[in-house]
């Protein structure tokens, strides 16, 4: 049987955590998990010289600088990773006629919407981090014709750092735990974009015409605010904090975040077939996960 060679980059990150799952026991895919210490995606020699020794047929880069506060003083950074990477990425994949599948925000815009962000809306970052994350969408349209790019939002997982944990942990330490409540979108499990990206990878060896290049949503369905998602939480774990709801602008952070951050995904579902869960019902399982822990 054939085998076919997929790179995955930013294997220790959230995303890359649980792409090693979904890809587990897949005997048709041989796949090759990098982090920087592995591959360095800004050292262009030393990536077209993997994807070429390797015989790569399909890379997906969940590598980036996510840090999204420190980036408005680490700028240089963070367009080297988010930009520059996904540039010798890009590149590199177009060189070898390999595919490229790379994960963007919803902090390309600027929030002010109050319909879902579909995938032709202007795009308007107020971050650093967006800047940078909306350079590496616009050098991978000017250097492939093979790319996918899928937006998401909000992504939590049983591994790494994230909004979710850190509501486990404080309602460890605190009786009350002030949320904002008037940022609102969408929390997306990171396992279940795992899956739709491995979806798209089943169809694309089955059929590279299913390959529709282009800039896709992904989050999971259904619409809250931070403070919603903590009070969440709380109800599932039966935890005794109080979540208090705050305004942004009484939790002052180093980098604006966009308001409204729901993301339209009629595109990637009609296109790749993809049903997309329900978040409330994924927040109980990556609990459930943790808690298995």
């Amino acid at each position: 049987m054939k085998k076919y060679n997929i790179l995955v980059t930013g294997s220790k990150g959230q995303l890359g955590n649980e792409l090693k799952k979904v890809f587990n026991n897949k005997p048709a895919f041989n796949v090759t998990f990098t982090d920087v210490d592995d591959l360095d995606i800004c050292n262009e020699a030393a990536v077209f010289e993997f994807v070429q020794k390797n015989c790569i047929n399909l890379t997906i880069n969940a590598a980036a600088y996510t840090a999204v506060d420190r980036a408005e003083q680490e700028k240089e950074l963070a367009f080297k990773i988010n930009e520059k990477g996904s540039f010798i990425l890009a590149k590199v994949s177009q060189q070898n006629n390999c595919p490229l599948i790379h994960v963007s925000t919803d902090y390309v815009f600027d929030g002010k919407n109050h319909r879902p962000y579909i995938e032709t809306d202007k795009t308007e970052p107020v971050s650093m981090y967006g800047k940078s994350k909306l350079a590496g969408e616009q050098v991978i349209e000017k250097t492939s014709q093979n790319y996918i790019i899928i937006r998401t939002s909000w992504l939590y997982s049983s591994f790494g750092n994230n909004f979710v944990k850190t509501m486990l942990r404080l309602s460890k330490e605190k009786e009350e735990i002030g949320v904002v409540y008037d940022q609102v979108g969408s929390p997306t499990y990171a396992y279940n974009l795992a899956n739709a990206i491995q979806e798209i990878t089943v169809q694309y060896f089955k059929d590279k015409s299913s390959f529709v290049p282009g800039i896709y949503h992904y989050s999971d369905e259904g619409v809250c605010s931070w403070y919603d998602l903590a009070y969440e939480i709380m109800q599932i774990e039966n935890a005794n904090t109080t979540i208090k709801a705050i305004e942004s602008k009484n939790f002052p952070t180093p980098a604006t975040r966009p308001f409204y951050s729901v993301l339209g995904k009629e595109k990637i579902k009609n296109t790749f077939n993809i049903s997309v869960p329900n978040w409330k019902e994924s927040l109980k399982i990556c609990l459930q996960e943790l808690n298995n822990k």
